[in-house]
């Protein structure tokens, strides 16, 4: 959620910020909805002023003799009034929280300007597209030669948009979870956390899922709970509430989740197979940051999720989201595309953003440092950051056609082979 009161002191600002991203927002209508609110409060807290002083000269007047019973009936009044003052209040204050709840994080002014995916900037790019000596095969061919990958059955149990992972297929898909944790965890100073994958609305309310996005989610309606699209959401949320020590930050975590998405897309290459299904599997990478340091901390863990790419030896390219296509919560985003050569297409496995205080305003997330006199200074918002560390199944298919061979098998990425008990080839 953004700062009320920087919109207050700079509403050009963010109009421009929106702008820039798209959006045509009625500032003025904020602001004025604002002021009736303040204004509000304002006299409410002057009607509670006169019933206190009213209710404390009672006991004045009847030492005076006077009409006591009227003294009582005035406090009353000027308690209903203010009661009444504070409903008004509410009501507006309800309607201007709704407001903002839908209203995007300004991208920072370092971003580029642009419209949508076409305007984003190729950053940087690593090692090179694979060359085959036989024409490459997609994964959907692939995987179900080779038996590890089955689409019919998935959908008899499931319909479209899921797939069945099968023997070494799926335990290369474990491999390459339990890999990536053990990774960041090892070597990069993370904290794995194991966390629900069903929700409350005011968890997905913290992270930016809702209201906007709630058509995009699975509800189990009974229980008012909400599968997660991913693990940013319990894993940003884990701190919900509280007042962090300054000394903690930054905090990091990272943890292994299925993701429920309800969008599947048109059909063609960009869902055919399991490049876009309903259910699959991601490792998430979290910080919880301050101000001073989100920027650079953006910098280091889209730094880890390119270690895992370098490592797996998978040629990929980093784009910088432009305003237009930056997500909801996001002030600045880094997407990391990987090289499917059975389509000769890129793939997005990873998408780097910070937030800013975004999502710690609407979680309620806060850190306090000291203050020059040593004493506890005041709370802080917490800056948050998350990137996919990374997703399956979009990595799945990236290994299986970069390192496919003519004969239809697949090799093994010697960074995997211990977790497959050795095996040098699926065939």
């Amino acid at each position: 959620m953004i700062d009320l009161a920087a919109l207050r002191s700079a509403p050009d600002t963010f109009r421009k910020a929106w702008a820039d991203r798209g959006l045509t927002v009625e500032v003025d209508n904020l602001l004025a909805l604002d002021e009736q609110v303040r204004a509000l409060k304002f006299q409410s807290e002057t009607k509670r002023a006169e019933q206190n002083a009213a209710s404390k000269s009672i006991g004045a007047i009847a030492k005076a003799g006077g009409d006591v019973n009227a003294a009582k009936e005035a406090a009353r009044l000027l308690g209903d009034e203010a009661t009444a003052l504070d409903q008004r209040r509410a009501d507006l204050e309800k309607g201007l929280m709704a407001e903002l709840l839908f209203l995007p994080n300004p991208c920072l002014p370092s971003v580029p300007l642009g419209k949508d995916s076409r305007d984003n900037v190729v950053t940087a790019t690593w090692g090179e597209k694979p060359a085959f000596g036989f024409p490459a095969k997609a994964h959907w061919d692939l995987g179900p030669a080779l038996g590890i990958m089955d689409f019919e059955r998935a959908a008899k149990l499931s319909g479209s948009g899921f797939v069945v992972l099968k023997g070494p297929g799926a335990r290369l898909a474990r491999a390459l979870v339990s890999w990536f944790l053990d990774t960041h965890t090892e070597k990069h100073g993370y904290t794995e956390l194991a966390v629900p994958y069903l929700v409350t609305p005011q968890t997905m309310q913290g992270t930016g899922q809702l209201p906007k996005f709630a058509d995009q989610l699975y509800a189990c309606k009974d229980d008012d709970l909400l599968l997660i699209p991913t693990a940013e959401v319990p894993v940003t949320n884990f701190h919900a509430g509280e007042i962090l020590d300054a000394a903690q930050l930054p905090l990091k975590y990272t943890a292994h989740t299925p993701c429920f998405r309800r969008e599947a897309g048109a059909a063609g290459i960009g869902t055919r197979g399991m490049t876009r299904v309903h259910q699959f599997d991601k490792v998430e990478v979290v910080w919880l940051t301050t101000a001073e340091r989100s920027e650079s901390d953006l910098v280091t863990l889209r730094g880890h999720a390119e270690h895992l790419l370098q490592a797996l030896g998978l040629h990929y390219r980093v784009l910088e989201l432009c305003t237009g296509d930056t997500g909801f919560s996001s002030a600045h985003t880094y997407d990391l595309e990987v090289w499917s050569a059975g389509t000769n297409s890129w793939l997005e496995v990873s998408s780097c953003s910070t937030f800013t205080d975004f999502q710690g305003r609407r979680a309620n997330l806060r850190y306090r440092a000291p203050g020059a006199d040593g004493k506890p200074g005041k709370p802080q918002w917490i800056h948050t950051l998350n990137g996919s560390g990374l997703a399956l199944p979009r990595c799945l298919i990236a290994v299986l056609e970069t390192y496919q061979q003519a004969d239809g098998s697949v090799r093994v990425p010697d960074v995997l082979k211990p977790y497959l008990g050795g095996l040098e080839v699926i065939r």
